[in-house]
């Protein structure tokens, strides 16, 4: 072989492993980004959950309290 192919042959490794590399980065990053994605989304229903609970918690204080007062009258 001569020199001019072996640097043309190394020169498209190069380019290979460059284009792989940054294929990995990509999958990596858009790995990351969905799993950010599930964590915010698991919170906010969860978040979601907790405040229905509590209003209807609140709702049922109050609700008892005006059956008492109406009871009373």
């Amino acid at each position: 072989m001569e020199q001019s192919e072996l640097e043309s042959k190394v020169q498209q490794l190069e380019k290979g492993l460059a284009v792989q590399e940054a294929s990995m980065a990509g999958a990596q990053a858009t790995q990351a980004a969905a799993q950010a994605g599930m964590t915010s989304t698991f919170t906010a229903t969860q978040t979601g959950t907790w405040a229905v609970m509590a209003a209807g918690s609140v709702a049922l204080v109050v609700g008892i309290f005006l059956g008492m007062a109406i009871a009373k009258d």
